[in-house]
């Protein structure tokens, strides 16, 4: 195996895929969101999955991986569209938190350079609403920190999907030119 094989890029770019994958899932812990935890937990054990196949030249697997690449752009394609409010689509809207919570992205209150003040009033334990912070502006808007992650995603599963498919491919000539000589 080549440093710079397809195959050996299709498990570099696995590993780089549960990196992220794993980065957003703690993210998306800390605020809440159901749906993309449920997402992302079926990803990352996809990845594996696909991770498996190319180390161990099993075909299958790795075409379970493209699969579930295909499905995965879509789910980030669909984020995109949540968090940039298009397509009637809106990120006020309780999509992501399946309805259980009232949570939003971890982001909206702790984006890069946000100015926040505590509230002010002692009768806040009172109340029922999570939002403890009043975010005043920010350096980078959290939709945009959130679309950057599903930009990430996209990019690594779009090249994922394309070296997939050459090693597939591969995997199968392998077999075809085994088969041959039996």
């Amino acid at each position: 195996m080549g440093c710079c094989s397809p195959r050996c890029t299709l498990i570099i770019l696995c590993c780089l895929q549960l990196i992220t994958a794993l980065e957003r899932q703690v993210f998306d812990f800390l605020g809440y969101q159901w749906a993309p935890i449920m997402v992302n937990f079926f990803h990352v054990i996809m990845v594996i999955l696909g991770l498996f196949g190319a180390v161990q030249y099993r075909s299958h697997y790795v075409v379970m991986y493209l699969l579930w690449t295909l499905l995965w752009v879509g789910w980030n394609g669909f984020v995109c569209c949540l968090y940039l409010d298009l397509g009637g689509l809106s990120k006020e809207s309780d999509t992501l938190t399946l309805g259980i919570s009232s949570h939003r992205s971890w982001w909206k209150e702790n984006s890069p350079g946000c100015d926040s003040e505590s509230l002010p009033s002692a009768t806040w334990t009172n109340q029922h609403n999570p939002e403890l912070t009043t975010v005043l502006r920010c350096w980078l808007e959290y939709q945009y920190i959130e679309v950057l992650h599903c930009t990430v995603q996209l990019l690594v599963s779009l090249l994922g999907f394309v070296y997939a498919c050459y090693v597939v491919n591969a995997f199968e000539d392998d077999n075809d030119s085994y088969f041959k000589y039996l």
